[in-house]
């Protein structure tokens, strides 16, 4: 299992989850949206509908519809009801329970930073798990830095 920690620091993170979702789904995945933030989970559920103008990303917020038909799931707590082995922590916080999932986007922000470092360390002595560690250049480019 992979666990992928994206530090914010030139793009928000309603830039960086559409692409994210983008590529789960053209390889053929289903990706779960975690956040514990109502507004959040609003916000970004606007931001897929709006990303990209010209093709359509299918989601949903959990409840508002069949949660198991839809490919991107957007969602308060980490229940796949959509089947997705991909999960997204878009709040910042880490959760155990991604580890259930083949892969992990933990995205974090400055604010976040010393709770990602905590997952970071813990996550070291799990057995099986892949860390990488993704920042952005001054060209707002992702390069792995770990």
């Amino acid at each position: 299992m992979q666990v992928d920690f994206y530090h914010l620091t030139a793009a928000p993170l309603d830039r960086v989850l559409p692409a994210v979702a983008e590529k789960v789904l053209a390889g053929g995945g289903r990706l779960l949206v975690v956040s514990g933030d109502a507004e959040q989970r609003g916000a970004l559920d606007r931001v897929l509908w709006l990303h990209p103008a010209e093709s359509f990303l299918p989601h949903a917020q959990a409840g508002d519809g069949d949660d198991h038909a839809q490919p991107v799931l957007i969602a308060g707590d980490v229940s796949p009801a959509n089947a997705a082995r991909h999960v997204a922590l878009a709040d910042g916080i880490w959760r155990d329970e991604a580890l259930a999932f083949d892969r992990v986007f933990h995205f974090f922000d400055e604010d976040r930073i010393r709770d990602a470092r905590g997952a970071w360390k813990a996550l070291a002595e799990r057995e099986g798990v892949q860390r990488r560690y993704w920042k952005q250049n001054e060209a707002g480019r992702w390069e792995q830095a770990a």
